[in-house]
């Protein structure tokens, strides 16, 4: 075994948490003429590093003015059934604009989009906002700024093993594996685990949330590091949870795609997408239907705004449906949305046929049973008018399920469909933090020296209200970076940074 002293910061993940975590430590403590010295540990190659942050399409629940939605508090105690962290929703309101300037600042260039035919669940005014690039574009951003630092140290193919604490408790640094297949001691005060929860551990899996997960197909590559093993190593120290353990965040993919899925609703056009950004992800189905293998709708399509239902459809798929559905609509919906972010995801054409029958066959279904089930639907629509920017009341009667809304005819060909399946995002149950990114105890009592941000934090119960999870990440993993240099020039530095081994610099 090696060891190796003289970090003031272990910083375990290079996803949006992680980096923030380094770069604000690493900043302030040049602001208060302080040199601390950080290691950065990473699971994956340097390649593969970074999760899902570097694949995802990064929207954020911002308005123009770059203000976070002030109504996602109510939102999230809609969800969750009054059991949301109402303090910690609210400090993430407020710091959320904080984090986008502070990204402007370092180079990232916003896109503002105004939606004129999604009605958003948000309070920005049809507005929300993303990074020129995606989130690889905000990744690549903060890494370039880290190695300006020569304090920063980064540790890849490091697998995380067990936190290394003193006899009274407190944190005094990680056990961590190296590619070399032997353990090694990494020494600091203080150890911020950014490192996503336990999508890529099957065992995990199917211990909180229960059967069939393993046939959930990971939505981004970086994912498959994602075993749990920051969650696994604060249980071992005594810390509390919070989350729902058998929730996930799960999406409607286009199964015929060829590229990996990290976003949660598509892109804006063509233009705006990256080599390093994937874009498969069906998130239309308010405005046509879904259908099981058998022909059957199996959802309520319209039961409230897109983005407040599209993960329970990708549930409801994965639940109930063997993994498989097809999203039917027709002309009137796809030259609606021509050129828009919510149908032009995926980098295969949507399935066309100038029958309903031509499309059943070439989605694989019974033409048959998929005519009578489009027939069923047309036939049991109201006469309400069509309105894309309110829950319109435009319903069916008599189905099984009922469209509650935007139940518009599939009458007008050229028919489209996607061949749909679910991909596993990220799970809710994790370690609790208070508003300092401090992990507590299952008493509440912060644990000395160890920090948690990110998809490895438990928040979200039952249902995730979007585009706020790149958010909390970064805003969170900044707060702590500042926090702890702050402590640390304050007096409590417990290390020298000028003997840190530069033994696994690469």
């Amino acid at each position: 075994m090696a060891t190796f002293k003289g970090y003031d910061l272990i910083v375990v993940g290079t996803g949006f948490a992680g980096c923030m975590t380094t770069l604000n430590f690493l900043e302030e403590c040049q602001r208060l003429g302080k040199q601390g010295r950080v290691a950065v540990v990473e699971v994956g190659k340097e390649h593969e590093r970074s999760g899902a942050s570097k694949w995802t399409m990064a929207y954020l629940r911002l308005d123009k003015n770059l203000d976070f939605d002030k109504d996602w508090i109510k939102e999230m105690r809609r969800v969750t059934d009054g059991v949301a962290d109402e303090a910690y929703c609210e400090k993430l309101r407020k710091e959320a604009p904080i984090s986008a300037r502070y990204l402007e600042e370092h180079g990232v260039k916003f896109v503002h989009h105004d939606e004129p035919n999604v009605l958003l669940e948000f309070d920005t005014d049809q507005h929300f906002v993303f990074p020129e690039g995606g989130g690889n574009a905000i990744i690549q951003r903060l890494l370039t700024d880290i190695r300006k630092f020569p304090n920063a140290e980064f540790h890849y193919q490091t697998e995380a093993s067990k936190l290394l604490t003193d006899e009274s408790g407190a944190i005094k640094g990680l056990k961590v594996r190296k590619s070399d297949g032997l353990l090694h001691d990494l020494y600091a005060p203080n150890v911020m685990l950014a490192c996503g929860g336990f999508e890529g551990n099957q065992e995990m899996l199917a211990r909180y949330i229960g059967r069939d997960t393993h046939k959930l197909p990971l939505i981004a590559p970086g994912l498959k590091y994602n075993r749990g093993a920051g969650l696994r190593m604060c249980l071992e120290v005594g810390a509390g949870t919070a989350g729902s353990f058998d929730g996930m965040h799960c999406e409607l993919v286009d199964k015929r795609a060829g590229k990996p899925d990290a976003v949660i609703w598509g892109q804006l056009s063509h233009s705006v997408v990256r080599k390093n950004i994937a874009n498969n992800s069906i998130a239309g189905h308010n405005y046509g239907i879904l259908v099981n293998d058998e022909c059957e709708r199996f959802y309520d399509e319209g039961e409230r705004h897109l983005f407040a239902t599209f993960e329970m459809a990708a549930l409801h798929t994965w639940k109930d449906q063997n993994q498989s559905c097809s999203f039917i609509t027709d002309a009137v919906i796809m030259d609606r949305f021509k050129g828009s972010w919510v149908y032009e995801t995926t980098d295969v054409p949507p399935e066309k046929g100038d029958t309903i029958e031509e499309l059943a066959e070439k989605l694989h279904l019974d033409p048959k049973k998929l005519k009578k089930t489009v027939d069923d639907f047309n036939a049991a629509i109201n006469d309400k008018p069509f309105d894309l920017m309110k829950l319109d009341g435009k319903s069916t009667t008599g189905l099984k399920p009922n469209k509650t809304n935007w139940a518009s005819p599939i009458s007008k060909a050229p028919f489209y469909g996607f061949p749909c399946t679910s991909n596993l995002t990220f799970t809710y149950g994790g370690v609790k933090t208070d508003l300092h990114s401090r992990v507590v105890s299952t008493n509440d009592i912060p644990i000395p020296g160890l920090y948690a941000s990110g998809e490895m934090t438990g928040l979200f119960y039952n249902e995730y209200p979007p585009a706020t999870s790149c958010l909390r990440s970064m805003t969170f993993g900044r707060i702590a970076g500042t926090e702890i240099a702050e402590k640390l020039n304050g007096g409590d530095r417990l290390t020298s940074s000028g003997i840190a081994s530069l033994a696994f610099r690469k």
